[in-house]
């Protein structure tokens, strides 16, 4: 067994293979790395076989998204611990050892990531995780260093290590064992917002989420949608209807859910009367797909209610995010609390 696997999953990503492969060849020295091949249609798996015999690849028959992707891959990889990492992602020298450092310290530790930059501005945070993902009372996230579209830039405020609500799947060091006995990403997710679901589960079965500040990587972002398209506006808005059923405990949960999709529908409206017809009918096909399959949902729930060991949640911000930030104006987590 391995002490560590990086495991990146691919889908016709050969220039980002190119381009990003060598950082984590580079600066992972001593640790296996895998490409699981999602049934990629263009030249990846040639091009790695041809220029990086160090990268063992896994190959699927077709493209099944990334959780289910990622779980058909693991399945195959037998490590103490997996790191998921996403293929437009430059590691620095030396990223993987706090992160495993501060697990071997932790064994109530289940996941944790590093920080998050962009790749493009790497005086700024990424979206995707920046210093650590939280959750509002009303099931929005937004991460320590982002506000939804406001980037902090990185002064050294987040050098620290936090417990935290989410750790982002672009990079998520993740206990292997543990992994496999919560099942994994949920497949229904497809993407988008599959690792808020699986730390909500981690969480609820008595483990912590971490964010490390020792470790740094720079993300491009937006590499399996772009950021203004109505896919992933109807991922979005669905997959967060799926995280708050399958895990809000009992207490509070038909007020949350309820207030959950009027704000659902002011959405909608605001999209709407901007002009952005597309993103205002994604936002009702997600409502579809939701009710549609809600006997799916109800089952997952009683399921998850039923293993819940742990109650308390760490990374919750008892207020709305959307109402301090676009209303109040706050555009930092620190002014969140001030």
């Amino acid at each position: 067994m391995d002490k560590v696997a990086i495991v990146i999953l691919n889908f016709n990503g050969k220039s980002l293979l190119e381009k990003f492969i060598p950082s984590v060849i580079r600066n992972s020295i001593g640790y296996r790395i895998f490409v699981a091949d999602n049934g990629s249609t263009d030249d990846s798996v040639t091009f790695l076989q041809n220029n990086f015999h160090q990268v063992t690849v896994i190959r699927l028959e077709k493209n099944e998204g990334f959780c289910k992707g990622y779980n058909l891959a693991l399945q195959q990889v037998d490590a103490e611990y997996y790191v998921l990492l996403n293929s437009d992602v430059e590691v620095t020298p030396a990223w993987v050892e706090p992160l495993v450092r501060l697990m071997e310290a932790n064994p109530r530790a289940g996941a944790v990531q590093p920080k998050i930059k962009s790749f493009y501005q790497q005086s700024h945070f990424e979206h995707a995780g920046a210093a650590g993902g939280w959750l509002d009372k009303w099931g929005y996230p937004f991460c320590r260093g982002r506000l939804f579209e406001v980037l902090e830039p990185d002064s050294g405020q987040y050098n620290d290590t936090e417990e935290i609500f989410w750790a982002t799947g672009a990079c998520m060091l993740v206990r292997a064992a543990l992994y496999h006995e919560l099942e994994g990403l949920d497949n229904d997710f497809f993407a988008h917002m599959e690792e808020i679901d699986l730390c909500w589960r981690l969480q609820h079965a008595g483990y912590q989420v971490y964010y490390c500040g020792e470790s740094e990587v720079f993300h491009v972002g937006g590499g399996t949608l772009p950021k203004s398209n109505p896919r992933k506006t109807f991922f979005n808005f669905r997959n967060g209807l799926i995280l708050l059923y399958k895990n809000l405990p009992e207490q509070g949960f038909y007020q949350t859910f309820f207030i959950r999709l009027v704000l659902d529908g002011i959405a909608g409206i605001k999209f709407f009367l901007e002009g952005n017809r597309a993103d205002f009918w994604a936002v009702i096909k997600a409502h579809a797909a939701f009710y549609r399959t809600l006997s799916t949902w109800k089952a997952k729930r009683k399921a998850n209610l039923a293993r819940i060991k742990s109650t308390e949640i760490k990374g919750v911000y008892e207020k709305s995010v959307v109402y301090e930030h676009f209303v109040k104006g706050k555009n930092t987590f620190k002014e969140l609390f001030g």
